[in-house]
């Protein structure tokens, strides 16, 4: 279980360092979104409940008393959410490297900043 924790922050970690060291585009974009999958592995690790079982009742299982542990949708849905929201803010920020590249004939960051125009 905590496996789960210190491989999310790693990614975490890992996706932020990218963001902030990278010169190149791309690998800027793709920091995000490896930043992007280490905290959707951390809602859902958070979420997780070991020994728990699907919130899904049924006619035989109202009368389970109070020990049975159930896994937290919430975060579950949450994510699922995230996943959708992050292919679309990564296909935009592919498509404004695309144009970006299209204008000033360079993904290098700091050369964009350089350039009047």
């Amino acid at each position: 279980m905590i496996f789960n924790y210190i491989t999310s922050v790693l990614l975490i970690v890992l996706g932020l360092y990218t963001v902030c060291a990278k010169r190149n585009l791309i690998k800027i974009v793709l920091g995000l979104g490896i930043t992007d999958y280490g905290i959707n592995m951390l809602i859902v690790s958070i979420g997780y409940n070991y020994g728990g079982t699907a919130p899904i009742y049924a006619q035989d299982l109202f009368n389970v008393g109070n020990s049975t542990a159930f896994v937290d949708p919430v975060p579950q849905a949450l994510t699922l959410t995230s996943i959708v929201i992050s292919a679309c803010v990564d296909a935009m920020a592919l498509a404004l490297v695309i144009m970006v590249n299209k204008r000033y004939k360079s993904i290098d960051a700091n050369e964009i900043r350089r350039l009047k125009g």
